[in-house]
């Protein structure tokens, strides 16, 4: 820019009045620091890490035998929250990392602590923009064992393996941002030997059979908590239909265990039923299909897994999972898969919802009142941890406590009582309609519930019900 001779006389002058004339200051370059190890859940402090926000996972892994392990390549599509000159996946066990990229570029990596992977890109990641990172990795995954939590990841099988992720076992067999609060959606590829099946959640995408391999492809196109991911390979029965109102319906069981005349069939209609009857009490079904796995795994419980619930039944062939657990387990696909909590704390908006829906299923096809089932239950003396464990807050030994699940689900018959049926039932259709795909707290369902009853009667339920360790009168 050019300066005309009354500008120079006045800068002139101002250099004679002693003042300082300043250049404007330059744009300052944008500092990038590294994303945090954890997602901030204080149960699980190592689970996730912060920075980023991720979209999709897109994985191909080959299953060589419970001898030689898996290989594997995870792509993750994220999108930076911060100016980030390093972030971190978790990734547990003993897998081997071969190499990885950021954006196509080679990145630097370590391993940290139990569960660290770090991450070093070659440039920083701006805040607001989207990268990749594609991760490829081999060896023998682990399934973690856990004093109050039970066994969770990879869990081998006598034919094959399944792996089993809450709360933290997804970490066991892919790099992945293990916390609830980062739902994404997934593209998992499965290369098995021909002999064996190889299942996983969401939607059948296809099957190809190269010599003595089968790769089968499977779709989760809503987003999805890393906790609820599932593989299943080894030797299944599978039966493929559709429910009556038309969701597509996918169930497999192990054939050692499939020995009763009639119990394939018997699975996959009562999936089916119990499919269409939650679409008619909750709402729509969430997903774009439905059904279930039952395998011999020795774990001792049955999961959610979204999409397709696995029930462990070993050492009862011929027995199928009962109307009741069945029930449980595809009405999280409800309440605790569509809309997930956020911190593991409020894990009874997954398991009090859950139990919940097992007594309105028995009450509405000819079982128990949810009533009768809630004075049986209210009867358990004062003293045991029924009682004595704060639902809202049950501690990390206690996600899986008793009165998570038993007393989640009274407080929800005390709200139904309080509000009355008609409210109630609106009010659970469209606690799931507004929440669908998203992460809830237990302050987001009292606010909720609030539009529907009175302000004062509600703070009082819920208080003696979710916040007080001690039997309400």
């Amino acid at each position: 820019m050019s300066r005309t001779p009354r500008a120079l006389a006045a800068m002139a002058l101002t250099a004679a009045a002693g003042l300082v004339v300043s250049a404007p200051p330059a744009h300052a370059a944008p500092k990038f620091t590294p994303g945090a190890p954890g997602a901030g859940d204080p149960y699980f402090p190592d689970m996730g890490n912060g920075g980023y926000d991720v979209a999709h996972y897109d994985v191909a892994l080959r299953y060589l035998g419970n001898a030689k392990g898996i290989r594997a390549v995870t792509r993750v599509k994220a999108r930076a929250t911060k100016n980030l000159s390093r972030f971190n996946l978790d990734l547990l066990g003993p897998l081997k990392v071969h190499s990885i990229t950021v954006n196509g570029a080679k990145a630097g990596f370590r391993r940290t602590g139990a569960q660290e992977l770090v991450i070093t890109p070659r440039k920083g990641l701006p805040r607001g923009k989207a990268f990749s990172v594609t991760v490829t990795y081999s060896g023998l995954p682990k399934k973690v064992e856990d004093a109050a939590l039970g066994v969770s990841g990879w869990i081998p099988t006598d034919d094959g393996a399944v792996a089993l992720n809450q709360p933290f076992g997804t970490a066991t067999w892919m790099p992945v941002n293990d916390t609830p609060a980062d739902k994404a959606t997934y593209n998992i590829a499965l290369t098995v030997p021909k002999a064996l099946t190889a299942l996983s959640n969401g939607d059948f995408a296809g099957k190809r059979t190269a010599g003595a391999w089968s790769t089968w492809w499977w779709k989760m196109p809503r987003p999805m908590a890393s906790e609820l991911a599932m593989v299943a390979i080894g030797k299944y029965n599978v039966k493929r239909g559709k429910t009556p109102k038309g969701v597509p319906n996918i169930t497999a069981i192990d054939p050692t265990l499939d020995t009763a005349p009639g119990q394939g069939a018997a699975f996959h209609k009562l999936t089916a039923d119990v499919t269409d009857w939650g679409s008619k009490v909750f709402g729509r079904y969430p997903f774009g299909s439905t059904g279930g796995i039952v395998d011999a795994l020795g774990v001792g419980y049955a999961l959610e897994t979204q999409g397709r619930p696995v029930y462990d039944r070993k050492g009862r062939p011929g027995v199928n999972p009962s109307s009741g657990l069945v029930a449980h387990e595809i009405g999280h696909q409800w309440f605790g898969n569509s809309v997930t909590p956020r911190y593991w704390k409020d894990i009874w908006l997954n398991e009090g919802f859950a139990t919940y829906t097992e007594w309105l299923h028995s009450e509405q096809h000819g079982g128990d009142s949810a009533q009768k089932t809630f004075d049986e239950v209210y009867a358990t003396p004062a003293t045991e941890d029924l009682w004595t464990v704060k639902v809202s807050d049950p501690g990390r030994d206690g996600i899986y406590a008793h009165a998570v699940y038993d007393r989640g689900a009274m407080t929800l018959h005390v709200l139904r009582k309080t509000i009355g049926d008609k409210k109630f039932f609106q009010l659970l259709r469209s606690w799931y309609a507004q929440n669908r795909d998203g992460n809830v707290t237990t302050r987001d369902f009292v606010r909720h519930s609030k539009r529907f009853g009175d302000d004062d009667k509600l703070d009082t339920l819920f208080k003696k019900w979710l916040h007080t360790p001690s039997k309400p009168a």
